[in-house]
This record gives structure tokens, sequence and C-alpha cells, in this order.
């Protein structure tokens, strides 16, 4: 980043009522830019429709909560840049890990360190507030996002063969990796 570009501000929101007024839809255009350029966050055939992405971003915001779902947000210059979601399932069997779904970033702040301060954070949050020990994530193959995470401390520890059909004639693997110790 040089010196005239303006550093990602990280928040995070743990409830419905604290997400602010024009943020969802944010989150929605930011969806629908990353999926209709090919990204991996959600919808698996661009272009996506809106409507569908609105949609899901409401169901996401509706199931906020502390101690379950949380949504992690960066900004640059006063505009949503990218964002992901932090989960965990109170299941006893499972409550000591946590997940990350829809990592993104728009496409103008790629190479800024939006992606990486944002899952940096996560991991931040899920060890001191939300006392997780691990977390974890699927990542599509075929788009270099094991290397990414790879800088960041994650580690492959399988591969589902074949499990996403982009096309006919374009499977690709889904990567599971995992980030511990916290």
């Amino acid at each position: 980043m040089t010196s005239k570009e303006s550093r990602p501000l990280l928040a995070q929101f743990t409830a419905p009522e604290a997400v602010p007024d024009g943020l969802v839809p944010d989150l929605a255009a930011c969806w629908t830019e990353v999926t209709d350029a090919g990204g991996a966050a959600g919808f698996p055939f661009p272009p996506v429709d809106p409507v569908e992405v609105a949609a899901a971003v409401d169901r996401i915001v509706t199931g906020l909560a502390p101690a379950s779902c949380r949504l992690v947000t960066a900004t640059v210059d006063g505009a949503l840049a990218g964002w992901l979601c932090l989960r965990r399932d109170p299941h006893p069997l499972v409550a000591h890990w946590g997940s990350l779904h829809h990592v993104q970033t728009r496409l103008g702040v790629r190479g800024r360190g939006v992606g990486a301060g944002l899952v940096r954070h996560a991991r931040a949050i899920a060890r001191d507030e939300m006392g997780l020990e691990q977390l974890r994530l699927a990542a599509r193959g075929g788009v270099g996002l094991e290397d990414f995470y790879g800088r960041l401390g994650w580690r492959e520890v399988g591969r589902w063969p074949g499990a996403l059909r982009l096309a006919a004639d374009d499977d690709r693997d889904e990567i599971l990796m995992v980030l511990t110790p916290l």
C-alpha cells in the first residue's frame, strides 16, 4: 500500500440491529461484483440475480448473534471494501471451532491487504471474544485460494475432488483448510 492509500478500517457486527443503514445493500453489491467476476463466495454461476444476493445477505444479517454468527467488514475511505461471516455451531461436540464464510473483497481494492486484514481480524475475534480454538473453511480449487490462506497460516487438511460443478466440463475440488492454534 502506498502512503496515499488508506488502510482498511475493520469492524464487526454481532446483532441485526447493530448493522448500520446502507450496509446491507453495500454487502449485496460487493457479493454481486465478486461473484460476477468469477469469485467463489457462495453463488456458483455468474451473473447472479441481485434479488437472490440481497435475500442471502438478509438471511446472514438476521442471523447475527454474538455467540454464533458475526459479520466482519473492511472499509476504505468510507466505502465497503470487503466482508466475511464468522460462524460457530453451539453444539458441545463442535463448539470449540468456528468457520469462515463468504470471504470477499471488492475488485478495486485487491492486493492492498483488505482480504488478509479481514481474515486476521476474524482470527482475533474468534480467539479473544468467542473463545474458539480453531477455524475452518472450504475454498474452491483452481483459483489460488489455498495459497492466499496458506500465507496467513492456514493449512490444507483435505479435498473433496470434483465436488463443485461450475460447468459441464469444469469440476473443481473443494479444499478444506484449518487454522489452529488461534
